[in-house]
C-alpha cells in the first residue's frame, strides 16, 4: 500500500489522485490511499502570503507526515516547495508538466487591455502583481486568497478580474473560465509553475523505485534550471521573481526576472547552456541579474510590506 500525503483543497486532491492513477497504471492492483492534511497556509486566509512566512507554508505539515511514517509519498505543487528540502527527504520524481502560463479570468474583459482604467484585479502573488503593474500601471492590484473556485468567485462578484495559474484551471476542468492566457513574453511564470513534485524519504528504496517510473526528464531539466535560479536568489513569497525554461536540441534556455513591488523596475535576463547543467544555468542567470541591479530590488522587497493595493502614480 502507498499513502499519499496531500492538502485538502480540490486542486491538491486532484493532483494527488492523478499521481495515484499513474502509480496504479504502472502497478495494477496497487492500493493507494490519500492522507489529507491542513497546512499553515490553508489555515491563514486573511493575510497575504508575503506576510506569513514565504515558501514552505503549504509544505511543512506534509513533510512531517512523511518523516513520521504516516505517508510514503507527498504530492506538492512544485512552486510551493522551498529550494532546500527537509533533511532526509528528496524529490523522487517530477511528472510531465502542465501548461505553466498565467490566465486572466474576467466577465468584463477578454484581455488585459480590455480592462477599464483603474480596474481592480485580484491575485495572491507579488510576482503577478508586479508584472501586472508593469503592463498596466493604472490597475488596482488586490490580495485574493483561497482555493481556485473561491478566487474565481471573487473575480466575478467583488473584482473586475483575477489572475490565476492556467495549470490549475486546466486540471480542474475550468480552462474555459480563462478570458486570456498570458504568453511568457508578457508575464513570466512562477518558478516551476505547473509542475508537480513527488517527495519521499531518502531511505525508502521501494517507494523511490516506484516513483522513478513517473519521472519526465524534460520537465526535470526545466525545473532544475528554474529552481537553480530561485535558490541562488534565495527568493520566497516576499520577492517578485519569475523564471521560465524550455529545452531545445539538448540545451536549456532560461528567462528570468526580479521586479520591484510596484513593477516600476524590472531586471530581466536570459541564459542558455547544456541541459545536463540546468541548475548551473539557473545559478548563472541569477548571478547576472544580481549584478544588473536585482540585489538592490531583493533587499527592498524583503524590507517592505506586500504592497498589493494602490496603483502606481
Amino acid at each position: 500500500m502507498i499513502r499519499i500525503a496531500t492538502r485538502r483543497s480540490p486542486l491538491a486532491k486532484w493532483q494527488a489522485n492523478h499521481v495515484a492513477g499513474l502509480l496504479r497504471a504502472q502497478e495494477p492492483g496497487l492500493e493507494v490511499r490519500l492522507h489529507e492534511l491542513v497546512t499553515r497556509g490553508d489555515r491563514i486566509l486573511e493575510v497575504p502570503l508575503a506576510e506569513v512566512g514565504g515558501k514552505g507554508l503549504f509544505v511543512k505539515e506534509i513533510e512531517d507526515a512523511l518523516l513520521a511514517g504516516r505517508a510514503e509519498v507527498a504530492v506538492h505543487s512544485m512552486k510551493d516547495l522551498p529550494a532546500v528540502l527537509a533533511p532526509g527527504l528528496v524529490v523522487a520524481a517530477v511528472p510531465e508538466r502542465e501548461d505553466p502560463r498565467d490566465a486572466l479570468c474576467s466577465r468584463k474583459a477578454r484581455s488585459l487591455a480590455d480592462l477599464p482604467r483603474g480596474a481592480r484585479v485580484g491575485t495572491s502573488s507579488l510576482r503577478r502583481g508586479a508584472q501586472l503593474r508593469a503592463l498596466r500601471p493604472d490597475l488596482r492590484i488586490e490580495m485574493v486568497r483561497g482555493n481556485v473556485e473561491t478566487r474565481l468567485r471573487k473575480g466575478e462578484t467583488d473584482l473586475d478580474a483575477v489572475v490565476l495559474a492556467y495549470a490549475g484551471l486546466r486540471r480542474l476542468g475550468l480552462a474555459e473560465r480563462a478570458s486570456y492566457v498570458f504568453g511568457p513574453e508578457e508575464m513570466l511564470p512562477a518558478v516551476a509553475q505547473g509542475a508537480l513534485a513527488l517527495e519521499a524519504r531518502a531511505d525508502d528504496p521501494g517507494t523511490l523505485g516506484r516513483l522513478a517510473r513517473l519521472e519526465h526528464p524534460e520537465t526535470r531539466i526545466r525545473v532544475d534550471a528554474e529552481r537553480g535560479f530561485l535558490a541562488r536568489l534565495q527568493g520566497g513569497c516576499q520577492v517578485p521573481l519569475a523564471g521560465h525554461a524550455v529545452v531545445t536540441e539538448g540545451r536549456v534556455v532560461l528567462r528570468g526576472l526580479v521586479a520591484s513591488l510596484d513593477g516600476a523596475r524590472v531586471v530581466r535576463g536570459e541564459r542558455s547552456g547544456p541541459a545536463s547543467e540546468a541548475a548551473r544555468v539557473g545559478e548563472a542567470l541569477a548571478e547576472e541579474l544580481l549584478s544588473k541591479g536585482a540585489a538592490a530590488l531583493l533587499a527592498e522587497c524583503e524590507g517592505a510590506g506586500p504592497g498589493l493595493g494602490a496603483p502606481r502614480r
